[in-house]
């Protein structure tokens, strides 16, 4: 069975702590450049379920809240990312906000493919605030063999 993303529970712990880090000023815990440009892009991150049928992987993002116009689904080198942003909406003047507990702001989730899925072959639908991905599956390229003449 292929994996699409590995769970990395220190790496959630250390991005945690950056968030609070980046909230108080301090400098980021994060050690590469790219992690860290990544993780200031990304305020929040969807929930996905991934399934697997003989045909395809299916992914389902929760969205609440979201068009599907801010949100963008890319594959480059083997990589399925989807980023968008859910906007906080602006408070009129009437009224008094007691709690907010929803996160707003920029996101991103990046998934490395398989080998037997086609970079090709995706689709996306949107509905009632829910991503649905389908990543049809294909065969492997299989190695050939080549005869090597000696002379």
């Amino acid at each position: 069975m292929s994996n699409l993303t590995r769970w990395n529970p220190i790496s959630e712990f250390e991005d945690l702590l950056d968030r609070y880090n980046r909230h108080f000023g301090l400098p980021s815990t994060q050690g590469d450049r790219e992690s860290r440009d990544l993780f200031r892009r990304s305020d929040w991150a969807p929930a996905v379920d991934i399934r697997e049928t003989p045909e395809a992987f299916e992914i389902q993002a929760e969205l609440p809240g979201i068009r599907k116009e801010d949100v963008k689904v890319t594959v480059h080198d083997g990589v399925l990312t989807l980023q968008g942003e859910r906007q906080k909406q602006e408070e009129s003047g009437e009224g008094k906000t007691h709690r907010v507990e929803r996160v707003y702001g920029s996101f991103m989730r990046r998934f490395t493919l398989p080998d037997n899925v086609s970079e090709n072959d995706i689709n996306a639908t949107f509905k009632d605030g829910v991503l649905s991905l389908v990543l049809k599956k294909v065969e492997p390229a299989q190695p050939r063999s080549i005869e090597v003449q000696v002379e």
